[in-house]
């Protein structure tokens, strides 16, 4: 199709690394383009209606934008510069196409006479197009030909002949996946339906169950299946004379009185500890065998013996159970993998019972020995995690030819160290378990190519958990990388993180948010979909958020120390003097600067570690602002840590801010600023005694990837304000179980506060309204048993269709090793190595 475009057409000049696999699908992406391209003309045909019939008020805007010169442009700068046109204009706009167009565009690339728009008409699904503003004349843009020009903004129009294309698309180009956004993260059920139709449609095609069964053992022993069923007729022969046997007998009947007769059917431990729980695992599976149901699949899956060694890595910062948060680079995460590892003990230990099996499983939260961290246990190889029986944290020290790394290294500059610290930690599991782990759970970026290694090497199945894609977290990082590769190593970060999700058998995340955004927000997977790192390669195709292997499995807080501060009875008044020191007391030192002067007030919350994207800095600029606000509420802030000189510079940046800010507005008297509190059951309380001021929390962060304090704000009972940016704004329900706010417009965010506590003063029972529509929302959704149990069951599901079909994805993993090699491998030697 012939296309007006001064852009460089898709030619040899464009260097795509592609295995076999690409020329068999040759055919099949024919055709994907081509139903891309008509999506993309009906837009532009669409848009040229419009740009006849509204000229002048298109061009008025347009220009405007234009006159700004060569840029980018965020979804908010768009409505900044859109709501300055006048409004009569604005409304004609709306009512059109362009005004459709221009609600769905997620970034805007200015290269004057053109601007091109990103649109995005619903979660996962892109459109591009460019205007030229003295002619008015759209022009539709293939993927490879938006990031070509989006790359023009940072080389100009010499940026390269040669340019690497990533592309994934082609290896998942026949795989089965969902097309509603509405079925994005809940990747299994739609697995489970459409596989089990393919797989299951007679009898013969249930002989990858059977093998599937007769594999499982432990430590060389058969569980399940013994030698004496050979094919799926004896299967289903035996298993109705064990329906037949079994049913005669009580149900709470032990296992050992019938085992040997189980044994004569073919049939070993594992199915359960009773005759109850055999029989029903048993009539699952005859149900099976007779007509594949999706869910009972899930259920009988969910049920067999798989998991018993589990391997947690999270490599970066300072892990341990005391005394570390708030440290640089140690925050929700350690919190979020301690409460998930007691909660899949409880969950394991609970299933293994139920199964009849006597086996011991073990739980390894592996990270980073860190020799010089003095007053903390990270310095200890083998620490045992609290109120666990069998859960362990295992440290495996960074190590170069010099010998061990001592000192803190900053997330951002772990990456030379991991493949040699792979190696280590493969060799420490071997000793730890006397063989290899069922399953093995990366965290962050480091902790999930770290995980694809060990997986790879031991073929053990891989889930993956972001937390936080920083590419998200900081606006235009790929495009701009080269400013801040020498600070950051985004780089190397963002190919990493493509490794990983690439990888991985499945991905786990908290909220829609992080997969596929909101209607009016990209997700943090999202943004993986198509990119550009100007000079370094091009994605294509990076990851598709309707890819199965997506599944949301939310996370909840600690019951036993965040619970409701209605419950007197439970409250830790112990803690109130030390609380009492915190927020009230008149004196200033390293602990707590400035001080409350009227202690009637209700008090606004917020804790978090002091960086950028947290934004403490900025709610405390909105307060400082905001002359009402500070006439209703007190502000208290616990945040970063000047008891110690700061080793990290993002962190020393903020801290110095902090006080430019008390100085500016002349907080002293309203402001209490407290230096991070490491002791999570007295920060459970110090929440209830928020509550107890009828106070509220707020958090203000540039992006949150889900929130775990504010689940544990709600817990708690505390009305919280949440950044409507990342997973808090899945979390909160606005106005019925707290309120979204919008970091990027704080103003506005500080005039919600002002209605709601201008509203709790005319009628205190709206903090109450505000405070049980929370705790509602999480009893609903957030709890760490719901998620112990899902997690099991995906591992287990995900394992068998590994097993059963293709889901290995063997050539893409063969086209992920080429990249690592070739292309990784040189980004990570680049980064200095810490100064010991």
């Amino acid at each position: 199709m012939a296309r007006k475009s001064n852009i460089h057409r898709k030619s040899l000049s464009n260097v795509r690394i592609k295995t076999r696999r690409v020329l068999v699908d040759n055919k099949k992406l024919s055709m994907a383009d081509s139903r891309a391209l008509n999506r993309a003309h009906s837009l532009r045909e669409r848009l040229d209606d419009t740009l006849s019939a509204h000229r002048n008020e298109i061009l008025a805007f347009l220009s405007r934008i234009e006159a700004k010169g060569k840029g980018f442009l965020q979804p908010h700068q768009l409505i900044d510069e859109f709501e300055a046109i006048p409004e009569a204009t604005r409304k004609n706009l709306l009512e059109s196409e362009f005004g459709e167009v221009l609600k769905n565009t997620q970034e805007a690339i200015v290269l004057p006479p053109w601007v091109a728009l990103a649109v995005r008409p619903r979660p996962g699904v892109w459109e591009y197009i460019r205007v030229n503003v003295h002619s008015l004349v759209a022009e539709e843009l293939l993927v490879p030909e938006y990031l070509h020009f989006k790359e023009e903004l940072v080389d100009g129009s010499l940026n390269g002949n040669f340019v690497l294309e990533l592309d994934f698309e082609p290896f998942n180009a026949t795989f089965p996946k969902p097309t509603l956004s509405k079925s994005i993260g809940n990747g299994v059920e739609f697995l489970n339906r459409h596989l089990s139709a393919k797989l299951f449609h007679d009898k013969e095609s249930m002989h990858p169950l059977l093998e599937f069964l007769r594999v499982h053992c432990y430590k060389g022993k058969n569980m399940m299946l013994n030698g004496k069923i050979q094919n799926v007729n004896a299967l289903q022969h035996n298993l109705r004379k064990a329906e037949e046997y079994l049913s005669k007998l009580a149900p709470e009947t032990p296992y050992k009185t019938f085992e040997i007769k189980l044994q004569d059917l073919g049939l070993e431990r594992g199915w359960g500890d009773n005759a109850e729980r055999v029989l029903e695992m048993i009539q699952l599976l005859l149900e099976l065998l007779e007509a594949p149901d999706p869910c009972n699949l899930e259920k009988f899956l969910g049920r067999i013996p798989m998991v018993f060694n589990v391997v947690i890595m999270s490599p970066h910062g300072y892990f341990a159970q005391d005394n570390v948060l708030g440290y640089p680079d140690t925050g929700g995460q350690v919190v979020y993998i301690l409460d998930q590892v007691r909660a899949l003990e409880n969950e394991m230990l609970k299933r293994i019972k139920e199964q009849g099996l006597d086996i011991i499983p073990r739980i390894l939260i592996v990270t980073r020995l860190l020799p010089d961290a003095v007053g903390t246990t990270c310095g200890q190889r083998l620490e045992k995690v609290y109120n666990t029986k069998h859960s362990d944290i295992l440290r495996v020290p960074f190590r170069t030819e010099k010998g061990i790394v001592r000192k803190w290294i900053s997330r951002f500059e772990v990456w030379p160290y991991l493949e040699t610290y792979t190696e280590d930690v493969a060799t420490e599991l071997a000793k730890e378990f006397q063989g290899k782990p069922d399953l093995i759970i990366g965290n962050y970026s480091d902790g999930n190519i770290v995980a694809s290694l060990l997986a790879h090497k031991l073929s053990v199945t891989q889930c993956t958990i972001a937390h936080a894609l920083e590419k998200t977290k900081y606006p235009d990082s790929d495009l701009y990388w080269k400013k801040l590769d020498d600070k950051y190593h985004f780089s190397c970060q963002f190919t990493a993180d493509l490794i990983a999700m690439n990888h991985t058998d499945f991905i786990i995340t908290s909220t829609f948010q992080e997969i596929a955004g909101s209607k009016d927000t990209v997700g943090q997977y999202e943004s993986h979909t198509a990119f550009t790192m100007p000079g370094l390669y091009r994605v294509v195709h990076g990851i598709d958020v309707f890819d199965p292997k997506f599944n949301i499995v939310s996370p909840g807080a600690d019951m036993d120390i965040y619970f409701p501060y209605s419950e007197k009875e439970k409250r830790l008044t112990h803690f109130h003097p030390e609380i009492e020191e915190l927020i009230y007391s008149q004196e200033e030192n390293k602990e707590h600067l400035c001080v409350l002067k009227d202690r009637n007030k209700p008090i606004i919350f917020t804790m978090a570690r002091l960086d950028r994207v947290k934004n403490i800095t900025g709610l405390v600029e909105w307060y400082g602002k905001n002359k009402k606000l500070r006439e209703l509420v007190n502000l208290v802030v616990v945040a970063g840590d000047r008891r110690k000189e700061s080793q990290d510079n993002e962190e020393k940046a903020e801290l110095k801010k902090m006080y430019e800010l008390i100085d500016t507005y002349k907080l002293n008297g309203q402001f209490r600023w407290i230096s991070s509190q490491m002791n999570r059951v007295r920060n459970g309380e110090l929440y209830r005694v928020i509550c107890d001021s009828k106070g509220a929390f707020v958090q203000p962060a540039v992006y949150e990837a889900f929130g775990l304090t504010v689940v544990e704000a709600m817990t708690c009972g505390l009305p919280t304000f949440a950044t409507c940016k990342g997973g808090p704004a899945e979390i909160i329900v606005h106005g019925k179980s707290g309120y979204h706010i919008d970091p990027y417009h704080g103003e506005q965010a500080a005039e919600i506060l002002v209605d709601f506590f201008e509203k709790c003063k005319k009628d205190p029972s709206h903090w109450d309204k505000i405070s049980q529509g929370g705790l509602k929302r999480i009893e609903e959704k957030y709890t760490w048993q719901i998620y112990s149990e899902r997690l099991l069951t995906l591992t287990g599901v995900y394992g068998f269709w590994k097993h059963v079909s293709n889901l290995d994805r063997l050539e893409s993993r063969r086209y992920i090793e080429m990249f690592y090699a070739l292309k990784y491998k040189k980004l990570a030697d680049s980064v200095p190595l810490a100064e010991e």
